[in-house]
């Protein structure tokens, strides 16, 4: 039986995929082993010098938050009381609709006591319910809440990594999945304390979520690559890379444009949605070069075509 021309370029066209893929994965396996690595030092070098991962809001380190509810001219009093007390924050919450300023956000690790007098001499009248809302999150409240969020993080993983291996009951495929899941969570935490974003307790429950997401085209590729038969290794991962990389896509479209566009959001909200951006966008990066990598070069091991 004479095969169609279609079939005929099909076939030259899974050739030609079979002989690129097999001859640089090992090479593209490298790149984001490299970009973790660097991740680990930074981290590793941020730890040594701040005593944690991460820049903590006053929501995780304890602290005041005051916020003004009309006031036009912030800079001046930003400038002030910068002068006064280093490490203070600012925000302005704005109409969605409108971009107008409805509030003024001050967040320090001062107590009331101490912040409030400063704000009041600097704008020349005194703060009241009227005008303001003042909060105030003791320190040791504060360290309760942010290591149940960190121990709740843990857990979150350890049973991921058990439905891993109970799913695949293979050692090395388990563990690739588990390490582009670090990975995605690892790159975008560095990256975070680069741009010097303090994380609440939204940020962490943003990681919460990376660890679903991430998971999710890790398990595509792996079960496609180890489980099905449909055609040859390389077919089969090219087929997983086409669905999952459109899920990440997808996902990278409904995210993105709500972090760009939307800036009258809470930055709690901004700040989810920015770390879902970088872990998704690093998602691609360890899912389809390293899980990939390692899946493919385990296959040829044990002879899997």
């Amino acid at each position: 039986m004479e095969q169609t021309k279609e079939e005929i370029e099909q076939k030259e066209a899974i050739k030609q995929e079979k002989s690129w893929f097999d001859k640089y994965y090992k090479i593209m396996l490298a790149i984001p082993l490299v970009l973790m690595l660097i991740s680990l030092v930074y981290l590793g070098l941020f730890y040594s010098k701040h005593k944690d991962f991460i820049y903590k809001d006053v929501s995780l380190s304890g602290g005041t938050t005051i916020t003004l509810k009309s006031i036009e001219d912030t800079e001046l009093l930003e400038k002030e009381l910068k002068q006064d007390f280093p490490d203070i924050t600012f925000r302005k919450l704005t109409d969605i609709t409108t971009g107008k300023q409805l509030a003024f956000v001050i967040e320090s690790t001062s107590e009331p006591e101490k912040l409030k007098p400063s704000i009041e001499k600097i704008l020349d009248y005194k703060l009241d319910e009227k005008n303001s809302s003042i909060e105030f999150t003791g320190s040791t409240l504060s360290e309760n809440f942010y290591k149940q969020l960190i121990i709740a993080l843990i857990i979150s993983f350890v049973l991921m990594s058990i439905v891993i291996f109970i799913l695949f009951r293979t050692f090395i495929p388990s563990i690739a999945v588990l390490f582009a899941a670090f990975s995605d969570i690892v790159m975008p935490l560095a990256l975070i304390n680069i741009l010097q974003i303090k994380l609440s307790g939204a940020g962490i429950a943003a990681f919460l979520m990376l660890i679903g997401y991430s998971v999710d085209t890790d398990i595509l590729l792996t079960t496609r690559a180890l489980k099905k038969r449909e055609g040859l290794l390389n077919q089969r991962i090219f087929s997983a890379f086409k669905t999952g990389i459109l899920m990440t896509l997808t996902a990278l479209a409904a995210v993105l444009p709500v972090f760009f566009i939307i800036t009258g959001l809470p930055d709690s909200f901004r700040q989810i949605f920015l770390i879902l951006a970088l872990g998704l966008s690093a998602d691609i990066i360890n899912t389809w070069l390293t899980n990939a990598g390692i899946i493919k070069w385990y296959c040829d091991k044990k002879g899997i075509k």
